[in-house]
């Protein structure tokens, strides 16, 4: 099978998902195969939450909508023409996917499907069904695809290599498990935010998006902020007002009960706006409800330090000029060339 028609059964399946958001769902008649998939998906969608408390109609929207602006014409042929993607000897590539947030596994499933491989996928409890269903869209447009995928609940086996995803725990077991593979292994990342204190209202409350989107559970959210010396964290909490109804949802309300008693009970001391508590720590991953901040005096000093300590950290947000930043609100917002840790996962898969 081509590799241009794998990539157009991705538009087909962008085209697809672009009719579903929030506001509502809008049946496009010229979308393939919407009699068979259209009304199911908006159940799927909407039973998400009973398969994973965290997976909201809120988020798993948002999680379509980004999948259905990546799988654009445009964007696939940029990603793909830094490649030089060979269809002759296939492998077989295992996937253990994580589970944090909707449809986290699905970059790495279309990367090794369009790379030419056939791919093999352990999917996490917590997001099993949105990958299944759009597996099954695709294969539906073209059946050939069918041979080259695979879902398994039990053990990973008859593989050539492998991309896995999971805690600092499990990926030494990965590192064990898989030394004799060619293999990606990702661990816990975090991402932070550098403020100088010039940042406009609309760039802090963007990084309320950064902050809350997704409950704060992917490795893109911002967990951590510097600050300058000194600094006034009255516009900061003024901005991120606009994200107060977090707290109406009652597992993230649970963890900030939580959190905040357990912070307390330490005698830490706390800024605290009632959704949100910010604790002064050097530490990078914050639990959720809660951010961590630390001063800095010297922004070459903080720069030197984070790219010492760059394999802990996914995103940096700031304004300040620096390598590889985003801008305040995109975190959760990457292209099909934003890598998870920085690994080129389709230069991996065409040298294997």
């Amino acid at each position: 099978m081509l590799q241009i028609e794998k990539k157009n059964c991705f538009v087909e399946l962008g085209k697809f998902l672009a009719q579903f958001s929030l506001a509502k769902n809008t049946k496009d008649e010229t979308v393939l195969f919407n009699d068979l998939f259209f009304e199911p998906f908006v159940e799927l969608i909407e039973l998400s939450q009973s398969h994973n408390g965290w997976f909201t109609p809120e988020q798993v929207y948002f999680a379509i909508n980004s999948w259905a602006n990546a799988l654009e014409i445009n964007n696939l042929n940029q990603w793909l023409s830094n490649y030089d993607l060979p269809n002759a000897n296939p492998k077989t590539v295992a996937l253990i996917l994580a589970g944090n947030i909707p449809l986290v596994g699905f970059h790495d499933f279309l990367t090794v499907v369009i790379s030419g491989h056939k791919v093999l996928i352990k999917t996490s409890s917590n997001d099993q069904h949105l990958i299944k269903f759009l597996a099954k869209y695709i294969t539906t447009i073209n059946p050939e695809l069918e041979h080259t995928i695979k879902f398994t609940d039990g053990k990973l086996e008859n593989f050539d290599a492998v991309i896995a995803t999971g805690s600092n725990n499990t990926a030494r077991y990965f590192e064990y498990y898989f030394q004799n593979k060619p293999n990606i292994i990702r661990k816990n990342r975090n991402s932070v935010a550098i403020l100088t204190g010039n940042e406009t209202t609309e760039e802090l409350i963007n990084l309320g998006e950064d902050i809350f989107r997704y409950f704060g559970l992917g490795c893109r959210n911002v967990s951590k902020i510097f600050v300058p010396k000194d600094y006034d964290f009255t516009a900061f909490f003024q901005a991120i007002y606009n994200y107060k109804d977090v707290i109406y949802y009652e597992k993230y309300s649970n963890n900030y009960d939580y959190n905040k008693a357990v912070f307390l009970m330490s005698n830490f001391k706390l800024l605290d706006n009632e959704f949100l508590t910010l604790k002064e720590d050097t530490s990078y991953a914050s639990p959720i409800s809660s951010v961590f901040y630390e001063y800095y005096d010297d922004i070459n000093d903080l720069i030197l330090r984070l790219n010492k300590d760059s394999e802990h950290i996914q995103c940096v947000v700031t304004t300040i000029e620096m390598p590889s930043v985003i801008a305040f609100g995109h975190t959760q917002k990457p292209k099909l060339w934003d890598y998870a840790d920085n690994v080129d996962t389709m230069a991996f898969l065409t040298q294997i």
